[in-house]
């Protein structure tokens, strides 16, 4: 019998898989990345999936938050950060534009706030502007582009700050044929001629997601933000070719329990599932509670023993009930619910659930353990 401890349940990121995407995605793209580490690490780890993005290249992160933009550099990183998702008035900004973290503004008051965390902080800032290229979440509207370049220069002559990049965000580049894709490429290029005319010169022009980076080489400019697909997960299926992409998660579980019921019982709250015959069901313990979508329920896969198997009945707060080949199953054995293929995906996962893989990775967790391997170091 093995020594071995047993997990009830756990996520593994193999963060080579991450250093292999990021290497793969330079190579496509020919040009500098900024890999994207918002919530997380999408769910697989901030500081140890910015290590190895960083030990493959990436010469920029991103992060959404101030606090995790800053949990990067109280970890030790001294590369070039960005982070685009404040509100004026945060404390933390001052500590970012200390710390020498590239910050984001849309509107004059977000130059305002970046104006006063300077003079709190006695450090100019590193200041890159955001344009709303169709996107219609933050980004400065483009008619009050002008007004906000005029300002952003002044500061610049004032020494306030350094405007290092402007950049906006695709709505629709999963989807190469749509035609938003090409107006925002224009609105983009227009908004740098207005730009350059009010005499910014910004060190990185970047508007290409994962999609737009794999799929649209006239987006690519200065930078490419990559997310999903630096975590192995396709952008845009249906349209990305092979890069060799590995998914770095695996979301995986034992066996609580195995036991035989018999024609007509119904599995799980509000029997949403009944057995038509006699049936092994095999219990896993991890619910929503968990991460675990509860649109699942009934529709999504999980691998046991190598074998798909289907879960049935509603997914619940803790435990989620799979039917599993007559006479096969055992207490301990191991569950995955979604990781590499031929193991169900995440973009299998979210296709069951009517969702996006992003989802998926970035919800599970709860009192899932989470261990990292594939260290340079191991």
């Amino acid at each position: 019998m093995s020594s071995d401890p047993v997990v009830r349940a756990e996520i593994v990121v193999d963060l080579a898989a991450v250093r292999a995407n990021v290497r793969a995605l330079a190579a496509r793209t020919g040009t500098p990345l900024m890999v994207v580490v918002k919530a997380d690490a999408y769910g697989h780890g901030l500081l140890p999936v910015a290590r190895a993005a960083r030990e493959a290249g990436a010469q920029w992160l991103g992060a959404a938050a101030l606090e995790e933009a800053l949990a990067l550099r109280e970890a030790g990183d001294t590369g070039r950060i960005l982070t685009w998702l404040f509100v004026p008035g945060e404390e933390r900004l001052t500590d970012a534009v200390a710390a020498g973290i590239d910050v984001t503004a849309h509107s004059i008051e977000h130059l305002d706030a970046v104006a006063e965390a300077v003079r709190r902080s006695d450090t100019p800032a590193r200041l890159q502007l955001k344009i709303d290229t169709g996107l219609s979440r933050n980004g400065c509207p483009p008619d009050d582009w002008a007004g906000l370049v005029e300002r952003a220069r002044a500061g610049e002559q004032a020494g306030t700050w350094r405007v290092t990049g402007v950049w906006s965000h695709f709505a629709c580049s999963d989807e190469p044929d749509h035609p938003a894709n090409a107006a925002q490429l224009q609105a983009f290029e227009d908004a740098l001629t207005v730009a350059a005319e009010h005499g910014l010169e910004p060190e990185v022009r970047h508007l290409a997601n994962s999609a737009a980076a794999i799929l649209s080489p006239a987006s690519r400019f200065d930078l490419v933000r990559v997310g999903l697909a630096a975590y192995g997960l396709d952008p845009a299926p249906g349209h990305t070719p092979d890069l060799g992409l590995r998914p770095a998660m695996t979301a995986r579980a034992a066996l609580a329990r195995v036991k035989q019921v018999q024609t007509g019982a119904g599995g799980s709250y509000g029997h949403t599932w009944v057995a038509d015959r006699p049936t092994t069901l095999g219990l896993v313990p991890v619910g929503y509670g968990d991460g675990v979508p509860r649109h699942a329920g009934n529709r999504a896969v999980l691998d046991v023993g190598g074998k798909h198997c289907p879960l049935r009945g509603r997914v619940c707060m803790d435990q989620v009930v799979v039917e599993l080949p007559d006479g096969q199953g055992a207490v301990g054995d191991q569950v995955v619910l979604f990781g590499a293929a031929p193991h169900p995906t995440a973009q299998d996962w979210a296709e069951a659930c009517g969702t996006i893989s992003y989802e998926i990775v970035t919800r599970i967790g709860g009192r899932f353990g989470r261990r990292w391997v594939g260290q340079e170091d191991q």
